[in-house]
């Protein structure tokens, strides 16, 4: 077993089995034409991570680590709660990991962050509770964006459903004639001279 393999499950054992978050679609098949992710209505980006400062205080960034992939677990486990779909992230470094996910909407995350059943709620608290966010060892750190229906772009070619294009409730479709550019993805078309090509 190679060097790159060995890391690949280490990281598997530390952030658990990747689950389909893409309502089905087989992760290992190959998109071989080139689309884009089409969905209706507004949806919330939410990414978020942590970084490793201190690798020697493991009881300060492991704690951290291991807690993260089981809330996403239990997220992925209730098909209410408005996770459409989450992706592990790693980099740069080893000491950087995190998450990208795509929620139904602001209200879904919010309520999850807040709910005191949940996982989120008691290690947001414990982390400040027990002097790790005190302790410059691990840094956390997330960003939010809302983004409407008309406001995205993106487009696959030769990968397996990735990122928006794998969350739940979105259509993959071709993305050639008005869609064959991030400018006709977006409907930014710049204006043609009257008397131009």
């Amino acid at each position: 077993m190679g060097v790159l393999d060995r890391v690949r499950r280490g990281l598997a054992a530390l952030v658990g089995p990747e689950r389909r978050a893409d309502g089905g679609r087989d992760e290992d098949h190959v998109v071989t034409e080139k689309v884009q992710a089409d969905r209706d209505g507004e949806f919330v980006v939410f990414q978020i991570g942590m970084r490793i400062n201190r690798f020697w205080k493991v009881h300060r960034w492991l704690p951290v680590a291991l807690a993260a992939p089981r809330m996403v677990r239990e997220l992925q486990s209730d098909p209410d709660s408005g996770l459409l779909g989450s992706r592990t992230v790693v980099g740069p470094g080893l000491r950087n990991i995190g998450f990208v996910q795509y929620w139904d909407s602001f209200e879904d995350l919010r309520e999850y962050a807040h709910d005191a059943e949940r996982r989120h709620r008691p290690a947001w608290v414990d982390y400040y509770q027990d002097g790790t966010a005190d302790d410059s060892a691990v840094g956390i750190w997330h960003e939010t964006y809302v983004v409407g229906e008309d406001d995205h772009e993106s487009v696959y070619n030769n990968v397996p459903p990735h990122g928006l294009g794998a969350a739940e409730g979105t259509d993959l479709v071709p993305a050639t004639g008005d869609r064959e550019t991030a400018t006709d993805r977006l409907g930014r078309h710049e204006p043609r001279d009257a008397g131009g090509d």
